[in-house]
């Protein structure tokens, strides 16, 4: 019952994404006087919509997008002066132009969205990413602020009893060969909470993290709260080849997949977690970093397709560094939303911040710079824009509006790609899904 509201909350967060994305593109427009005829949340055949003034707002039965019309988007003929098409896309290229000039009301093409400065278009066509951008962080400050997330505290949770080479299997204990851990032998404790490290007092698992790291092999005094009871111990902690730990958490691994170890100051402690809210600023900075590392996963993108066909074809292993698409999403939603080993604030905050995750997937995506992506009406208004400031500058006559028509053949390659690339990821999440459990 959990997973199926968890996919319930994905399907319904969804939407409202992809409603708040075209609106995003929707009210600039009309706020700078381009005819908006229709407003659409899905693809396919229209399950209602209702006309208000002078747009019709509906809902279509596939709900993997949606669309705003913007009157008069590509430029007429006598606009961009269009030789007599020849070749296939040219007549793509006439047709486009001949269907959006019909949309032109008499007396209205100064409504058009061609005539729009640059500015204004750039200012509409990237309101529906930059509104998908919103969206993360709003859910990532609801997530990290209003219910807090699983923080590693300096109480600890485990004392090893030897010390485990860094390349050993995680599941390994310990042998004969083993040298004992120095946190046992000093002896620490499970649930004891540390206090303070060679004098200096401890405020978080990072902070004591890195004491211990820095410390080498060095005797230092530790406090610990046992019981209620102030408990002072004195450590010397070993110097092993431990795992390179990211900021976010994950181990560092080479080209080749290999773990990346240095030699640090090592206790054999390991951190309880406390559900704790966390700072705004922190939650944005995390919102920040996330569309970074979402911004390297596109740039990665065709290798990535690649890496998918070989695993889905030829029975290669699929893991956890695999694209996923809607289906998969879908699936991690409900999963997290199953977790009975979780409180309900955990899974909640959990839940919302892959959705966000989702949302910043969708800002970046569209900021590609291909028709008929975001990117590639904001890349042709660049371009247009370009141009005329050139004219300027050396005195010649504005330059006629960017023939964006020219491009239409190009979108629909880019279409039918995106096309073939979501159906293999729906195959690929469904024949051999990734699971994060």
């Amino acid at each position: 019952m959990e997973a199926l509201l968890g996919v319930v909350v994905f399907v319904v967060v969804l939407l409202a994404s992809i409603a708040l994305h075209e609106i995003g593109h929707m009210v600039p427009a009309k706020r700078f006087g381009v005819r908006v005829s229709q407003y659409m949340v899905g693809f396919g055949p229209t399950l209602w919509s209702r006309t208000r003034g002078e747009t019709e707002y509906g809902l279509k039965a596939i709900p993997l997008g949606g669309f705003v019309r913007l009157v008069g988007m590509y430029p007429p003929d006598h606009a961009v002066d269009a030789p007599a098409p020849r070749t296939w896309g040219q007549r793509l290229a006439a047709d486009a132009r001949a269907a959006s000039a019909e949309e032109i009301r008499p007396g209205e093409d100064h409504r058009a969205f061609y005539r729009l400065s640059t500015p204004k278009k750039l200012v509409v066509m990237l309101g529906g990413p930059v509104m998908n951008l919103l969206i993360a962080a709003v859910l990532v400050v609801v997530a990290y602020v209003g219910i807090g997330i699983p923080t590693p505290v300096p109480t600890l949770s485990s004392v090893s009893e030897c010390v485990i080479p860094a390349d050993a299997p995680a599941d390994r204990g310990c042998t004969a060969q083993d040298a004992a851990a120095p946190g046992a032998a000093a002896g620490l404790r499970p649930g004891d909470t540390v206090v303070s490290y060679d004098g200096t007092r401890v405020t978080s698992w990072e902070q004591l993290a890195g004491l211990i790291r820095g410390t080498g092999d060095e005797q230092v005094p530790v406090v610990v709260e046992r019981d209620g009871d102030r408990v002072e111990l004195d450590v010397t902690p070993v110097v092993a080849e431990r795992p390179v730990v990211a900021d976010d958490g994950t181990v560092v691994t080479d080209d080749d997949g290999t773990v990346v170890t240095r030699p640090v100051g090592f206790l054999g402690v390991s951190p309880s977690e406390e559900v704790r809210r966390q700072s705004v600023g922190s939650a944005l900075a995390f919102t920040a970093a996330r569309t970074w590392d979402t911004v390297s996963v596109v740039g990665t993108l065709p290798g990535r397709v690649v890496d998918l066909v070989r695993t889905t074809f030829t029975g290669g292993e699929r893991d956890e560094t695999s694209i996923v698409g809607i289906v998969g999403v879908g699936r991690f939603a409900g999963e997290i939303a199953s977790l009975e080993q979780e409180s309900a604030g955990v899974r909640a905050a959990s839940l919302l911040a892959t959705l966000a995750m989702l949302n910043l997937a969708l800002f970046v995506f569209n900021l590609i710079p291909l028709p008929p992506l975001d990117g590639g009406h904001v890349a042709a208004a660049l371009w247009e824009g370009a141009r005329r400031q050139v004219a300027r500058v050396r005195g010649r006559e504005r330059p006629r509006p960017f023939d964006t028509a020219r491009l239409v053949p190009l979108a629909y390659s880019v279409f039918v790609v995106l096309g073939a690339v979501g159906l293999l990821l729906v195959y690929a999440d469904i024949v051999d899904p990734v699971s994060i459990l």
